[in-house]
């Protein structure tokens, strides 16, 4: 089954979408983060991907504001912006279903494959933020040199079975999907994988199943319309 899981970006304790993951583009879709949270919901998500994009660029967080959303609606919530150790990680744990780690998965590969020995690997999964192949960290305000395809392979062999995907470069922009890039990341990690950025309308979530990809993570598309949910069966 392919998932759409719409996506709730927190800036300021507002829910926002940024243009190329630049933190002075946003737009504000809703005031209240809660709200938006609660909108996917009733229309049938059975999860939400919520990112603390302060706590992610290390100038503060919104972690009071997501625990009450977390608490606050019925669908799952997996939590990632931020979440760079074990202690962080089995804390929010108690409040939300899956951490999603991404810097640390560079820097602090044990941290992953603590948690994923302590939590299950259902509980765990690693974001893959990328600009031209190459891995994006620190909330994307740097690339690094490592290729996004070979960080991949190194989470699975940590014992990572669900992976995120991003293409900064066209996230937020509704440019619709490079397929390239992503066809390699399916290539290169062999479980779960979902991807976002350019999701522009059904045809790039149609390319994404054609991939073989198991869902998508999506935003401006579905806050704007572009894209219809839940989808038509």
């Amino acid at each position: 089954m392919f998932d759409v899981i719409p996506a709730v970006d927190i800036q300021r304790g507002r829910a926002v979408r940024l243009f190329e993951g630049d933190p002075e583009r946003e737009t504000v879709y809703f005031e209240a983060p809660i709200d938006a949270a609660r909108h996917w919901a009733g229309l049938g998500a059975a999860w939400l991907h919520v990112v603390d994009l302060d706590a992610a660029l290390g100038r503060s967080n919104n972690a009071e504001l997501i625990r009450g959303l977390a608490a606050g609606v019925g669908a799952r919530v997996e939590l990632g912006g931020g979440v760079r150790s074990v202690e962080s990680a089995a804390e929010w744990l108690e409040h939300v279903e899956r951490v999603v780690l991404g810097t640390v998965a560079i820097y602090e590969p044990e941290v992953v494959e603590a948690l994923v020995a302590e939590f299950g690997a259902e509980r765990v999964a690693v974001s893959i933020d990328a600009r031209e192949g190459l891995v994006a960290v620190h909330g994307w305000s740097e690339v690094t040199d490592v290729e996004a395809t070979d960080l991949a392979g190194r989470v699975a062999g940590l014992g990572v079975r669900h992976l995120i995907y991003t293409d900064i470069a066209r996230d937020g922009t509704l440019r619709g999907v490079d397929e390239a890039p992503v066809a390699r990341m399916r290539g290169a990690f062999p479980h779960r994988l979902v991807a976002g950025g350019g999701v522009a309308t059904d045809a790039d979530l149609e390319l994404f199943e054609r991939l073989g990809l198991d869902g998508a993570v999506v935003g401006r598309a579905l806050y704007e319309g572009g894209i219809t949910y839940p989808r038509s069966a």
